[in-house]
């Protein structure tokens, strides 16, 4: 079963967008088994199962989750696969693979990939004109920053234009002390960071100071005001709809979780 892993997870181009343009969905690989679902509690977690064998990461270890709630989500996953099995459309597993491969082996490098985002995050850098641009980003932006300063002690200034300017340490380890240490809630925290451009978005929605659609609309407030004025990007929609799958299996995680 590794080898069928193997091939559906890593041989395939990271980018949708890429995948669609070699054709890589015309050599998906058919699905192999009647059914998944999850075993019992092994100690390490909740394991998921096809046809009653163990599901493998591509790093080859047990792909389980910590919550029965969380597996089922995974096996949902799946279950959902028809003729064939398409990555791109399991987050979750993609999510899961990571987690247990990389990020609980070495959680450090994801720690400090949040902490440099916090040193130049998206909500600090503010347009000067036009004032519509800069009205929607003080609605969208301000919440963010108000729940930083006011729940995590950080006090990050504001920034106009594009020329980077540092932040005060102080702001930066006050919302440093709030990132996650579990693996799975790291790992969900940085993939939100990474789809939406701020670390500070991501602690919010871990936090639940920040509702997940509130998180999602901040982060494309440049390019709807973009949109809004020079018309719609069908492109830039279709990579967006791509990353909100991802979004909400990262949401999905921190949700089950703290269920």
């Amino acid at each position: 079963m590794r080898e069928f892993i193997e091939e559906i997870f890593i041989n395939q181009p990271l980018d949708p967008m890429v995948s669609a343009r070699q054709g890589a969905r015309a050599s998906l690989r058919k699905r192999f088994y009647k059914q998944a679902q999850i075993g019992e509690n092994t100690g390490e977690g909740f394991p998921l199962l096809l046809d009653g064998k163990q599901v493998m990461t591509p790093a080859r270890k047990a792909l389980v989750a910590p919550m029965r709630a969380l597996a089922e989500a995974i096996a949902q996953e799946w279950e959902a696969q028809a003729e064939v099995i398409d990555p791109f459309a399991m987050p979750l597993t993609r999510l899961a693979n990571v987690v247990i491969d990389a990020i609980a082996r070495k959680p450090a490098p994801v720690h400090d990939e949040i902490v440099q985002y916090l040193g130049s995050d998206l909500v600090c850098y503010r347009a000067d004109t036009p004032p519509g641009l800069v009205e929607r980003q003080r609605q969208e932006w301000d919440p963010v920053l108000a729940w930083a300063r006011d729940a995590l002690g950080a006090r990050f200034i504001l920034i106009e234009g594009v020329v980077y300017a540092a932040q005060p340490e102080q702001a930066i380890w006050a919302a440093a002390a709030s990132i996650p240490t579990d693996a799975w809630r790291l790992g969900a925290v940085a993939s939100i960071m990474t789809l939406t451009g701020s670390a500070l978005i991501g602690l919010a929605v871990n936090a639940g100071a920040l509702d997940p659609a509130a998180a999602w609309k901040a982060a494309h407030v440049d390019e709807d005001y973009q949109m809004s004025q020079w018309g719609l990007d069908d492109m830039a929609l279709a990579r967006r709809e791509g990353r909100f799958a991802e979004f909400m299996a990262a949401v999905t995680v921190l949700k089950l979780l703290d269920s």
